[in-house]
């Protein structure tokens, strides 16, 4: 049985993207999708209340609009498989409790309870950062429309342990048709000049070709039908990921998870990329 892939709605803007951008990409991969709501309901209006009446005021309005995210879904894809869910607990564990039994999760930048400033949503970073499937973060224009893939291509950052992120991102350009496009960003230490005595030569030219075999050995088992752009840049890797985001339909990193640590799994990388990238962001966990 295909796992379904689970979109997150709370009646935003960014969460009504996140359904289009979703129901796109199940009907891509050809799974089910299902729109869940979640929030504490009980907690607020009461169980007395929940007795006396049914339903609280707060589930009626929890029901409408995981309702209207599955309608919107259906408008946008006919034919589509789609459950829904509205559940009492706070968004954030209840997002990442499903994804144990989806293929992805699908996320907007900001749900209506975030202060305004903020560069990315509260609930969505911690889903990012806790998942057991991959994230996907949709981000881009301020409208209530999903992006349109533009640029025919799918861009992943290639760090020393990116294997699930590769094998996540060329399986989405071989689905979508587009180029995989692999970035290794790389550095030449300062300290390290040509008048060091363990280089001879160039250090930069070291270093660079360093990152190309890195790269050619991170691609060896992408399948033979993806086109494959292969990019090694000098530069920060959140700089240089952020920079090849502009021209990509989605980027993809990886992040590291150790099991028994706590906090925020996400690494200097993913967390930029979450908060700045100008395209939807997919964070594929890297077990250590």
């Amino acid at each position: 049985m295909d796992l379904p892939l689970v979109v997150g709605v709370d009646g935003s803007e960014s969460s009504l993207r996140a359904v289009d951008w979703a129901a796109d990409e199940a009907a891509l991969r050809g799974v089910p999708l299902r729109v869940v709501y979640a929030s504490l309901w009980e907690r607020y209006e009461g169980s007395a209340l929940a007795r006396d009446l049914g339903k609280p005021d707060a589930q009626v309005l929890a029901e409408d609009i995981v309702r209207a995210g599955t309608h919107r879904a259906r408008d946008r894809q006919a034919g589509l498989p789609i459950s829904m869910a509205a559940l009492p607990e706070e968004p954030e564990y209840a997002l990442v409790r499903e994804g144990k039994n989806a293929s992805a999760l699908v996320v907007g930048s900001r749900g209506r309870s975030d202060v305004a400033t903020l560069l990315l949503g509260s609930v969505s970073l911690f889903v990012a950062a806790h998942a057991d499937c991959p994230v996907i973060v949709i981000r881009g224009n301020n409208d209530n429309q999903a992006r349109v893939p533009v640029h025919g291509r799918v861009v992943v950052g290639v760090g020393d342990a990116s294997a699930a992120a590769v094998r996540f991102a060329a399986q989405e350009a071989e689905w979508r048709r587009v180029v995989l496009s692999a970035v290794r960003a790389w550095r030449c230490p300062a300290h390290e000049t040509i008048d060091h005595p363990l280089i001879t030569g160039e250090p930069e030219r070291v270093y660079e070709e360093r990152a190309a075999e890195a790269l050619e050995a991170a691609l060896r088992d992408v399948p033979p039908g993806v086109k494959v752009q292969r990019r090694t840049v000098e530069g920060p890797a959140r700089r240089v990921l952020l920079a090849a985001a502009h021209e990509a339909d989605l980027l993809v990193v990886g992040a590291r998870r150790r099991p028994g640590h706590f906090g925020l799994q996400l690494g200097r990388v993913a967390h930029t990329a979450l908060h700045h990238s100008p395209c939807p962001v997919a964070v594929v966990p890297e077990r250590s």
